[in-house]
């Protein structure tokens, strides 16, 4: 089991498994859902105006994301478009339920009829992405990669093959990915306030008109704190959700290691996995199928909402 691990998850697994520091449940953790370490990237590449930009775990699943997004989403239209029969069937059904709510019941219901169409492509994007991310987190794609790396591949540890098993593979529960969307969905709100009212008059919006002049001395500062304050509500939301069931997860399941030390026997190990880990990881990884969907929805929701706001500053 040992080897494995450290194939897996690199020196943060090798401290949880050393047998002669015992079992540490927190570093194989950290192991599962940090990024790449930035000493050893996926790929190096030379930092452009002091950012390094080389290629971690996280970086990679993004474009892996992207790309199943494009194309699937490409695909399954193009082929539709194909067809003689208005009726879409199979995926494409689902695909058009999915579009026709967020269009009707988060578009136009947030934003009004006038602005609904062209912010829903936007809302539309940021839904699938988060939600591509969110369920192959789920997906133990590099779990069964490293089990072949150890024995089958075997690989070199400088190697792509054995770096790419390093990490975890949900991007959404990394700060800098949500926090990455959260901007986008701060300049969106700047930009559909300001084809709504203008650029003068949006930010004349944030504060409600016809008050005592006094009351703008605490209007004004609490309004900008409240439009900085959004992103940072999206960014911690969504990360701190994804993450936190990963963390839950593997948490439950450290119990079979711990007892297997505590009490020096495997079979201690054994009882606890099969009579509490395993019931309740089970339980909580069909309660994380509907997070991944909610966390989404909720994202995309306020976001809609906020641009709303923006555009409809007079309600």
């Amino acid at each position: 089991m040992t080897p494995m691990l450290e194939q897996a998850h690199g020196p943060a697994t090798q401290a949880a498994a050393d047998p002669a520091q015992g079992f540490d449940a927190g570093s194989l953790i950290i192991g599962h859902v940090s990024n790449s370490p930035l000493d050893h990237p996926l790929i190096h590449l030379p930092p452009i105006f002091g950012i390094d930009m080389s290629v971690t775990k996280h970086v990679l699943m993004l474009w892996i994301v992207a790309a199943i997004v494009f194309f699937g989403i490409t695909t399954v239209v193009r082929r539709y478009l194909k067809q003689d029969r208005l009726v879409p069937s199979g995926f494409m059904n689902a695909l058009e339920a999915i579009v026709e709510f967020l269009r009707d019941d988060v578009a136009l219901a947030s934003i009004g009829k006038k602005w609904a169409l062209v912010w829903t492509p936007l809302l539309l994007t940021l839904f699938f992405f988060i939600l591509a991310s969110n369920v192959i987190g789920l997906i133990p794609i590099f779990d069964a990669l490293a089990l072949l790396n150890h024995y089958v591949f075997h690989p070199a540890p400088d190697s792509f093959l054995a770096k790419v098993t390093h990490g975890g593979a949900t991007a959404t529960g990394n700060f800098n990915v949500t926090a990455g969307l959260a901007v986008i969905s701060f300049f969106a709100i700047i930009t559909a306030g300001t084809r709504a009212h203008g650029f003068v008059q949006h930010w004349i919006n944030l504060v409600p008109h016809g008050q005592p002049w006094p009351i703008y001395i605490l209007l004004i500062p609490l309004e900008i704190i409240g439009m900085l304050v959004r992103p940072f509500a999206l960014t911690a939301r969504l990360a701190a959700n994804m993450t936190g069931g990963h963390i839950a997860l593997l948490a439950i399941m450290s119990f079979v290691f711990i007892f297997t030390e505590m009490l020096g026997t495997p079979v201690a190990g054994i009882s606890v996995g099969m009579l509490f880990s395993v019931p309740l990881a089970v339980a909580i990884s069909g309660l994380e199928i509907i997070v991944v969907l909610v966390q989404a929805y909720v994202f995309t929701l306020l976001s809609a909402v906020f641009i709303g706001m923006a555009i409809n500053a007079h309600h």
